[in-house]
C-alpha cells in the first residue's frame, strides 16, 4: 500500500521561494541538499513526523544531466507553486506492478546517510498529467522528516484535480487509502489545505 511521504512545490530557483514561502507558513524551510542524478536541489518543511513539504529548483552550479529532470522542472516557469504529490511504499517494485503505464522505473539514490529507490521516469513525467504520485521506498529506519523542526504545520486535505477523475481514482484505489485525499473531476491540478501556528493555508 501506498502512504504520503512529501508535497512537491516547484520553483525557478530556490533563493527568494523560500523566504516567500517561509513568510507564508510562519516557519523557515530547512537546508535539504542536492540531487546529483537530475542537477536539481532543494529546502525541506515538516508535515508531522514522517510527512514533509519539499521546494525545489534546478541547481545552477550543477552541470545539466543529459536527460529530462524529474517533476518537469526543465519546463517549469512561474512563481513557486504545488505541483506534485509524492508516496512511499515498502515494495517499490510490486508498487510499479499496479501502477498506470508510465510511472518510472526503481532507481537508487542517495544522499549521506539517506537511501532510497525512486521510480523515475525517462520523460521526466508522470501519468495523468503528473496527477498520479511519484513513487518512493526508503531504504533502512531514516527519513527526511525525522530531521527537521516540528512546527506544528500539518496536512489536512489534498485535493488532486484531473479530467478523467474516474480512471486516475480507479488507478489509485487499489494502492491508496487516506481519508485527506480527494481525486475531483477538473484541469490537472493539485490543491492542498495545511493548519498552521496562524491558522489555515492553501496552496
Amino acid at each position: 500500500m501506498l502512504r504520503p511521504d512529501h508535497l512537491v512545490i516547484s520553483a525557478e530557483a530556490l533563493s527568494g521561494a523560500d523566504e516567500a514561502l517561509a513568510a507564508l507558513f510562519g516557519a523557515e524551510f530547512s537546508p535539504g541538499g542536492q540531487h546529483p542524478l537530475m542537477s536539481t536541489h532543494n529546502r525541506l518543511l515538516s508535515l508531522g513526523p514522517d510527512e514533509y513539504l519539499e521546494l525545489i529548483a534546478i541547481d545552477p552550479g550543477a552541470p545539466p544531466p543529459g536527460h529530462p529532470r524529474w517533476f518537469g522542472l526543465d519546463h517549469f516557469r512561474g512563481p513557486p507553486r504545488l505541483t506534485h504529490w509524492v508516496c512511499r511504499c515498502d515494495d517499490l517494485e510490486a508498487a510499479l506492478l499496479q501502477a498506470p503505464a508510465g510511472a518510472g522505473r526503481a532507481t537508487a539514490l542517495s544522499r549521506g546517510d539517506l537511501h532510497w529507490q525512486m521510480a523515475v521516469t525517462e520523460s521526466g513525467t508522470l501519468p495523468f498529467d503528473d496527477s498520479f504520485p511519484a513513487l518512493i521506498s526508503w531504504q533502512g529506519s531514516t527519513h527526511p522528516a525525522q530531521r527537521l523542526p516540528d512546527h506544528g504545520i500539518r496536512l489536512r486535505e489534498l485535493q488532486i484535480f484531473h479530467p478523467e477523475a474516474q480512471a486516475l481514482s480507479a488507478a489509485l484505489s487499489p494502492l491508496l487509502t487516506d481519508s485527506r485525499i480527494a481525486i475531483l473531476q477538473g484541469p490537472a491540478g493539485l490543491s492542498a489545505l495545511f493548519t498552521t501556528a496562524d491558522g489555515e493555508l492553501r496552496l
